[in-house]
């Protein structure tokens, strides 16, 4: 598979993984109620948290994510963005926040952004400008990005392979991670590199039709 650059898809890690007036968030810093401008975001957030409880820490996906979940340590962010340039502003402001935050209050950070990059091969040409705003930022080995998105496609694999399914989010998604939180998990797991091959196993066994029928309880949080 290849992008419209004609370069091949990028394999990524998988992660699991000051606010502005134009940002919704939930989690480590503060929940608000809801006025009618916010449902939108609450949706978005909504869905995403329940695809993170039942599909990342239900079906163990990601063995380190239900840590910093029950300890309340991932920041939940909303991204208004509807252009490419508006969404790396934000992605740039949530990487500032993150490198300057407590890692004991905000150790990670999911950034959705519904409105923009629904388009995969748009969203994974993206990456490019992920890292290289890590970089600009000088966080190169502080920061980085996983990613995950409705339509992920690992590189290799059909569009309908359920191994994809590990890294498909109710919305398109940057994960931000610290790169010292992932050299901890992984030392503390006794055999990351099976990660992946297990997840294979795990989502086979489920199957396309178990997982619609996780997903839809997630859109139906969505939508509600």
């Amino acid at each position: 598979m290849v992008n419209r650059e004609g370069s091949q898809l990028r394999s990524r890690q998988s992660g699991v993984l000051m606010p502005q007036a134009a940002y919704r968030e939930h989690g480590a810093e503060t929940e608000r109620s809801p006025n009618s401008e916010d449902i939108g975001a609450m949706n978005a957030i909504a869905a995403t948290r329940h695809w993170l409880e039942q599909a990342v820490i239900g079906l163990n996906l990601c063995p380190f994510a239900r840590s910093v979940h029950i300890k309340r340590q991932i920041r939940w962010v909303e991204s208004p963005a509807r252009d490419e340039q508006d969404l790396r502003e934000d992605l740039v402001r949530e990487l500032q926040y993150l490198a300057a935050a407590d890692a004991e209050s905000v150790d990670t950070t999911l950034l959705i952004h519904p409105h923009v990059l629904n388009d995969f091969l748009d969203y994974n040409d993206f990456l490019d400008v992920a890292d290289a705003a890590i970089e600009a930022l000088g966080l190169t080995g502080v920061l980085q990005v996983a990613s995950f998105h409705p339509d992920y496609r690992f590189e290799g694999t059909a569009p309908d392979d359920v191994a994809n399914f590990s890294n498909r989010s109710p919305y398109p998604m940057l994960h931000l991670l610290r790169e010292d939180s992932i050299a901890r998990a992984v030392a503390a797991f006794p055999d990351a590199a099976s990660i992946y091959e297990r997840n294979v196993e795990t989502l086979r066994r489920l199957g396309g039709l178990g997982w619609q029928e996780l997903m839809s309880n997630a859109e139906d949080t969505g939508s509600g």
